[in-house]
């Protein structure tokens, strides 16, 4: 195990307020969302998170992602969780034609949060007032990298009606993107080109919002793609514009278990790489929203810090 640290502060107290319910007339359920936030401050960063698929199943809905939200909110942002029509929690008909992704759906619950902040805030002891809402960032892993994509401007044909899908969300300023899904085309495997067409034409030539790409270099993801680990850096090689690439070494799907505390289903458990990929995150949203905060170049000189770095950057 390396032998970096991260120099950490006194917890800081956070709320945490769950399901907030967004009654949502035309959608299969209404919108269930958890609120994450510290319990002082103003002027609050927001986070919207998607959740990834797997098997467990309360990890991919507004319960999941514990280590992330926990960390996140302590360090001053709001981060919000909507339960996707995809999560297992639901388990909706798949006569539904989006089904069993709902890959415009999750998309589109990241829009109406936006849309219904006033609810959102009123809903919460103590939050009305502290948001600040010029500075919203989405992040996603797996599944929820393809949607965090989409919002930050990358695109796709639908399979069903030939259309082009384009739900660039204006009002989100950066991403983060954690084992987030590659290109389409000859990368993705049969199965999932015959059962989840819609990754074959996605498209990153116009994903121009600012992102942070997040990938594990023994991230195989046999299951998808037949282009090994590279294919999670898709999103930062093939988009235009400022991205940066985090790469962690030794690190599978689950990025040491971010999606829950002693997750079965992490291949990767490794506390220390959890602890980075939070603070990592985190510094480089602070400094994207404030770019005189030192926080991502102290956060980066410390992963490559000593013989037994966690991972490496790059930015373009």
């Amino acid at each position: 195990m390396s032998e970096t640290t991260y120099a950490a502060s006194a917890p800081a107290p956070v709320l945490s307020v769950g399901p907030v319910v967004l009654p949502t007339p035309g959608r299969a359920v209404d919108l269930q969302v958890r609120v994450s936030a510290p319990m002082t401050g103003s002027g609050l960063p927001i986070i919207l998170l998607s959740h990834g698929q797997g098997y467990s199943n309360h990890l991919s809905s507004l319960n999941g992602y514990a280590p992330l939200v926990a960390s996140w909110a302590a360090q001053g942002f709001v981060v919000i969780q909507p339960t996707h029509l995809s999560s297992r929690t639901l388990n909706l008909d798949s006569a539904d034609p989006e089904a069993p992704m709902y890959y415009r759906s999750r998309a589109e619950d990241m829009t109406r949060i936006l849309d219904r902040l006033d609810e959102i805030e009123a809903a919460v002891p103590h939050l009305t007032g502290r948001l600040d809402r010029s500075k919203v960032a989405v992040a996603g892993h797996s599944m929820g990298g393809h949607t965090a994509s989409l919002l930050l401007g990358a695109r796709f044909t639908d399979p069903h009606d030939g259309t082009e899908v384009n739900l660039t969300e204006p009002r989100i300023s950066a991403g983060v993107l954690l084992a987030a899904p590659g290109r389409g085309g000859d990368a993705i495997t049969e199965f999932v080109a015959q059962n989840y067409s819609f990754f074959l034409t996605t498209d990153f030539s116009t994903m121009t919002t600012p992102a942070l790409v997040v990938a594990g270099d023994k991230d195989t993801s046999t299951h998808l793609t037949v282009r090994g680990a590279e294919w999670h850096t898709d999103p930062y090689f093939l988009s235009p514009g400022r991205k940066t690439l985090l790469t962690l070494f030794d690190a599978e799907h689950g990025l040491g278990g971010i999606s829950g505390y002693d997750v079965a289903e992490t291949t990767d458990e490794n506390p220390e790489r959890v602890d980075a990929v939070r603070r990592l995150t985190a510094a480089y949203l602070r400094t994207e929203f404030s770019p005189g905060d030192p926080a991502w170049r102290e956060a980066c000189d410390a992963l490559t810090a000593g013989p037994d770095a966690l991972g490496r950057v790059e930015a373009k």
